[in-house]
């Protein structure tokens, strides 16, 4: 297992050697990090509100399956308008807030740059950040 761990993490070093697909994939990892946190997030917000995702749908005038799907579905990509509409919901306002120095330095840089002096950092910094999902708890 450590050895296929590996040789995935060889293999995407050297795929990041290419701007074009550095610059992708660290565009698609941030969008998936950002989506995902965001949605974790309201779903928490969600459940402190003590609404049903039924409830939720009704409050922004959409089916109760594209709330359901919001919450539930391991990939989705809704809109800003739609997290900007429940969060809305739930009192809560979507903002943007600046990377932290070092991930500024390690995701930034190769982003604008279309390359980075270790590709195994940046591959591994990129892969800790999708699968972070704790949601901090939402005060009322």
């Amino acid at each position: 297992m450590d050895t296929e761990r590996s040789v995935f993490w060889d293999d995407l070093a050297q795929d990041l050697k290419d701007p074009q697909f550095l610059r992708e994939y660290v565009a698609e990892s941030i969008r998936i990090a950002t989506i995902d946190r965001l949605v974790s997030e309201l779903d928490v917000a969600r459940e402190t509100a003590g609404l049903s995702k039924a409830e939720l749908a009704r409050a922004i005038n959409s089916e109760p399956a594209t709330v359901r799907r919001l919450f539930s579905a391991g990939h989705v990509n809704p809109t800003l308008g739609t997290l900007a509409e429940v969060a809305a919901a739930l009192g809560m306002r979507v903002v943007l807030e600046p990377l932290e120095a070092e991930d500024r330095r390690q995701i930034t840089g190769p982003l604008l740059q279309g390359s980075t002096a270790d590709p195994q950092v940046l591959a591994r910094r990129l892969d800790a950040m999708r699968q972070k999902r704790d949601a901090k708890p939402v005060s009322a």
